[in-house]
């Protein structure tokens, strides 16, 4: 995972030239961004406004905008353990560049805090955490009969998938990113998988047909390998199968009822497909709905959203090669879902977690939700778990959840 969690850095490469050139125009303020990416530039600006330098549809604002009851004010833990260390909150939440901390218990706000230029109404790149919605759309999307079951192969709906590594993958084994397809991350090569889909990401060109590139190289179902390109096919699955857009669909199915009180926005390709592995714009308060409504099963308001069954089957590792620990089939050592992470442990715990730090994390034996949003600058500079801190994070969470 991690080094695909580092996958845009290769734009670094394809961006900085143009950038150069342009440096004013859409375009060169796009690449200007992507191409310092994983550079150790302070990304915190960008991150707030994505939506103004990429092209992008909308998500519009709930008709009835749901507010989180005012809960008792707790503070943050002066400290938490972590690989029997004592961390500094205040030192973490710095060195991370947090632009946001929410915590929701049992429905209720008991901390907000946003650093930088964080902000209830700020919007912020979701990164990988846009994945968790993307199930959560495909589980309503099977309730509604829309997809027969997810034993089916992708391709009796995206027919164009047929002779690519995705001819005949079952979408399960996409929900839980274990489709067999070849990565190659080979940044020297001009032409591997990773820096062909940099290209698309930083000049134009078509993600749905980059996925028809890959080629297989494990069977399906039998390795779990993180590869965002297996996320980006469940899009091109809900297009085909509710005959909308993304978008349209997320806005039906989710943002309204789920009352969402800001807009939102998803990064588009040439063709104007939502970049659903990670193009997602919101605010800590909308991303965190989403936690709470898999907290509660699924359910909202006195609607069941989200079928409870799926909610479980998500966070629920089903065979050994996706779960959590040292895992030799597997690249990373959290537990994987169906586009959820599992945590080690007894806990329950699970999370949306995105590249630079995005997380909405749930542990519901605490009836907690927490949000925490980032530019963390330090990001993937070496790959030691001390660039990354995603494992250090979760004991973050857990040390909220703690507290109650």
């Amino acid at each position: 995972m991690k080094k695909l969690l580092t996958s845009l850095a290769v734009i670094v490469l394809l961006g900085a030239a143009v950038a150069t050139y342009f440096p004013q125009s859409g375009e060169g303020q796009r690449l200007q961004f992507i191409s310092t990416l994983f550079t150790g530039v302070e990304q915190n600006e960008n991150f707030a406004k994505v939506a103004e330098m990429f092209p992008s549809t909308k998500l519009n604002p709930s008709s009835n905008p749901f507010d989180f009851v005012e809960g008792d004010v707790i503070g943050l833990p002066t400290n938490f353990k972590y690989k029997d260390a004592l961390v500094d909150t205040r030192s973490f939440l710095q060195e991370t560049d947090t632009s946001a901390v929410l915590v929701i218990q049992k429905g209720a706000v008991r901390y907000e805090e946003y650093l930088l230029n964080g902000g209830r109404n700020v919007n912020w790149l979701s990164m990988s955490v846009a994945k968790s919605f993307i199930s959560a759309m495909i589980g309503i999307a099977v309730e509604e009969g829309k997809i027969n079951n997810i034993e089916e192969p992708v391709t009796q709906y995206v027919p164009s998938l047929k002779g690519s590594a995705y001819d005949g993958v079952r979408i399960k084994d996409l929900l839980q990113m274990s489709s067999g397809a070849r990565w190659n991350e080979d940044y020297g090569d001009p032409e591997s998988d990773i820096n062909r889909m940099g290209k698309i990401m930083a000049l134009g060109g078509s993600l749905n047909e980059f996925a028809a590139t890959l080629t297989t190289d494990k069977p399906p179902g039998t390795y779990n390998l993180y590869n965002s390109t297996d996320t980006q096919v469940l899009g091109m699955l809900l297009q085909a199968a509710t005959g909308q857009s993304v978008t349209a669909y997320m806005q039906a199915k989710l943002w309204e009822p789920l009352g969402m009180e800001s807009p939102a926005y998803w990064m588009i390709d040439d063709d104007g497909m939502e970049m659903v592995f990670g193009g997602l714009n919101a605010t800590a308060r909308d991303y965190a709905k989403l936690g709470e409504l898999y907290r509660l099963q699924g359910q909202w308001q006195g609607s069941q959203l989200v079928p409870a069954q799926w909610v479980t089957d998500s966070i629920t590792p089903d065979a050994p090669h996706l779960l959590p620990g040292e895992n030799p089939m597997s690249d990373f050592d959290m537990g994987y879902g169906y586009q959820w992470w599992i945590m080690d442990g007894d806990r329950g715990d699970y999370s949306a977690i995105g590249v630079y730090n995005q997380f909405i994390y749930v542990d519901p034996s605490k009836g907690l939700v927490v949000v925490k949003l980032s530019a963390n600058s330090d990001y993937a500079a070496t790959n030691e778990e001390s660039s990354f801190r995603e494992f250090e994070t979760i004991e973050f969470m857990r040390a909220i959840g703690d507290l109650f």
